[in-house]
């Protein structure tokens, strides 16, 4: 018991050391990268306003922007220990109200779409694996095809079929569950591709294994050795794959966003990397690498949930 409860400590002491070694790398990659990209900051604050040497030095100054480059990480990385995710240059306001206000609608944008891949996926490869080749092969072609058809083209595409010419749901900028339609089907698409080539292998290769053939054996139907042993069995990678997704979707909604008129994350930061608003790219960056360490933590209890072998383990 004591050496089972060792083993247990050691994990979540790694997995916070982990995650904490990610956060900070996200925020270093991202702090360098932004201060290497041309122009620069105090350009970006003034705009096409016309200012004298004078107030640019003040501007420069109140912003310690005349700080050596790693006084200035220093400074940040100070900031964010404290919880003090600064103020973006351009809204005024603070980096926390920023990026909160507009993390809501990507949020479920998110997460509708990561559910639709899953239910659609589960679907598909039930109804593929193991079936005849021409309907695999079928299968497998449309799948292609999605991983490799870019997001925007399928959002330029849904809008152009079913707002511009069946008008059922709002062109852009629509609200409520309408204007979160198309979207997430969008954003989906790719998703529900892959996820299906993943559990279909992951079913073909659980419905060889000896209790199956077990289980037709004492009468169940083909339905019920699918959904009730198979299934299972094939759930663990498409867990690893989903949270993986999930964690990496805001590139995603970046254009997306964009797509269709939406408020959002991803809008937010790519007008934040425009305008070199560094504050709140940086507060975005953390927030995508939080979520990342967060459903990375979560995956291992589903993992205990999906598979019992896994119930007694460190």
């Amino acid at each position: 018991m004591t050496t089972v409860r060792h083993h247990r400590v050691r994990a979540v002491l790694v997995r916070l050391g982990t995650s904490v070694l990610v956060l900070w790398g996200a925020v270093t990659v991202s702090f360098a990268a932004l201060r290497l990209t041309p122009g620069s900051v105090e350009d970006a604050l003034i705009g096409t306003s016309t200012v004298t040497p004078e107030v640019r030095a003040q501007i420069v100054a109140d912003y310690g922007l005349d700080q050596p480059f790693l006084v200035q990480y220093g400074t940040y990385l100070g900031n964010v220990l404290t919880g003090d995710l600064g103020h973006s240059y351009r809204l005024h306001q603070s980096v926390t109200s920023a990026v909160g206000s507009q993390a809501g609608d990507s949020v479920a944008l998110a997460l509708t779409a990561l559910a639709l891949a899953l239910v659609a996926s589960t679907v598909l490869a039930l109804l593929t694996a193991r079936r005849a080749r021409w309907l695999r092969g079928l299968s497998s072609g449309v799948e292609l095809v999605g991983v490799s058809v870019p997001t925007f083209w399928v959002g330029i595409l849904l809008l152009t079929f079913f707002s511009f010419r069946l008008g059922w749901f709002p062109a852009a900028g629509g609200e409520g569950l309408a204007g979160l339609v198309l979207p997430a089907v969008a954003v989906a698409v790719p998703l529900t591709a892959l996820l299906t080539q993943v559990m279909r292998e992951g079913l073909e290769i659980a419905l060889d294994e000896p209790f199956v053939l077990t289980a037709r054996a004492r009468g169940m139907s083909d339905a019920g050795v699918r959904l009730r042993h198979a299934l299972r069995h094939a759930l663990l990678p498409v867990v690893t794959l989903a949270g993986w997704m999930l964690g990496s979707l805001i590139g995603a909604l970046v254009v997306i966003e964009q797509v269709f008129n939406r408020q959002g994350v991803g809008r937010l930061v790519l007008a934040a990397v425009q305008d070199k608003d560094l504050p709140v790219v940086m507060g975005v960056v953390l927030l995508s690498a939080a979520v990342y360490v967060t459903v990375s933590a979560l995956l291992d209890l589903v993992y205990r949930i999906v598979d019992p072998r896994l119930r007694g383990t460190a």
